[in-house]
């Protein structure tokens, strides 16, 4: 495997907020969620699921429902004196919020319970740790598999925006509208569709200052 196309690929990847009307094909999304269901895993427990949504209706109620939320913590806001905050929420982060409004899918990312042989026969009976750290395994998993997820979509010519907006402000309304159950965390959605436009290149810290070596 050649090193520096894998390079190209992940330096090239860019969270794309406006795309074009192509449709992208079922055929193209199976591909990318093979790429995903490949993620490392803890224990191999493969603690992600998947919706795809390509109903533009359905889209549209989601990024409707994430305005309303938006507006309703706004309000929630100038009631305690923080109306200047509230109307910055809904103009500079609002937009970042509903990005995915006019892509052809939108990619509901889930992490399911993890379970294992390890769980079930070592850590429950000794109580290794509290309940609240197993959530966390299923969306560190999820989160892996989204990456992949993403870089394959690139390396299809499509592009990606993860986002977190919706989940932080409409989850339950959007829990009740796909029918989501209760054990299923939302972990972020993913807008995809073929780039309207190349999003420039944001700067990134260098590897000396996020490193350090222990030897």
């Amino acid at each position: 495997m050649d090193f520096y196309a894998l390079k190209d690929i992940i330096h090239g990847r860019r969270s794309v907020r406006k795309f074009t009307e192509q449709d992208v094909s079922i055929d193209d999304i199976n591909d990318i969620l093979d790429c995903a269901r490949y993620a490392p895993s803890d224990t191999n427990s493969q603690t992600w699921e998947f919706i795809v949504i390509t109903n533009k209706d359905k889209i549209k109620e989601i990024e409707q429902l994430t305005w309303d939320a938006l507006h309703e913590k706004a309000a929630e806001a100038a009631e305690k004196g923080f109306e200047k905050e509230g109307k910055l929420l809904t103009r500079s982060f609002g937009p970042y919020a509903t990005a995915f409004s006019d892509a052809p899918a939108l990619i509901i990312c889930l992490a399911t319970p993890y379970q294992s042989k390890f769980r079930e026969k070592i850590f429950e009976p000794i109580q290794l740790v509290n309940d609240s750290v197993w959530e966390e395994e299923g969306i560190k998993s999820s989160c892996l598999a989204s990456q992949n997820l993403m870089l394959a979509a690139y390396a299809k010519g499509l592009g990606t925006c993860p986002m977190t907006g919706p989940v932080l402000l409409a989850s339950e309304k959007i829990r009740k509208l796909l029918n989501i159950s209760e054990e299923k965390q939302m972990n972020m959605v993913i807008a995809l569709g073929y780039p309207k436009d190349v999003p420039k290149k944001l700067p990134r810290k260098e590897v000396s200052e996020i490193t350090t070596y222990i030897q």
